[in-house]
């Protein structure tokens, strides 16, 4: 799978395009695709047993990794059965890529950030899943971030025709 770009709304529409390009390893970022950022711990972990959810019916997913750069956890990692399930708490996006090296290739990030998940995706050589849904009040830092990943992702991925 080469590195390029798509976006989604919703989840469903995410995990459609994993299955779609046969990732066998996906990297969610955790705010806001799986709960809220100033959510609490009950919305996190209900958040995370929906994502695993909806990543278990994907024929050849291996890995589903969330990748937060807070340091936010949930109180249990749900069983994949048989997908491995990763959660990386200030994982330093997009610099750090050891905790990333060993998952299986091809693979997909699914993110709301192009700054930093989709430079990340771009660094591991994987697809990005650019995560734009419908919010009404998004804190000042990842509005931030959102505009200079506006500015930057033109550098990173070209436009589809």
């Amino acid at each position: 799978m080469r590195a390029g770009f798509e976006r989604s709304a919703d989840l469903g529409a995410a995990l459609a395009l994993v299955r779609e390009f046969g990732a066998r390893t996906v990297i969610f970022d955790v705010e806001p695709l799986v709960a809220g950022w100033d959510s609490g711990q009950e919305a996190l972990d209900e958040g995370v047993a929906r994502v695993v959810a909806g990543a278990l019916g994907i024929p050849g997913l291996l890995v589903a990794c969330f990748s937060t750069n807070s340091a936010r956890r949930p109180r249990a990692v749900p069983d994949g059965r048989g997908v491995r399930v990763v959660w990386l708490a200030l994982a330093g996006k997009p610099l750090r890529l050891a905790p990333y090296r060993s998952f299986p290739c091809p693979g997909i990030v699914v993110g709301d950030q192009v700054a930093t998940d989709g430079l990340l995706a771009r660094r591991l050589g994987y697809r990005f899943v650019h995560y734009c849904p419908r919010l009404d009040a998004v804190p000042a830092g990842p509005r931030l971030m959102s505009g200079l990943g506006r500015l930057v992702r033109p550098l990173v991925f070209t436009r589809r025709p």
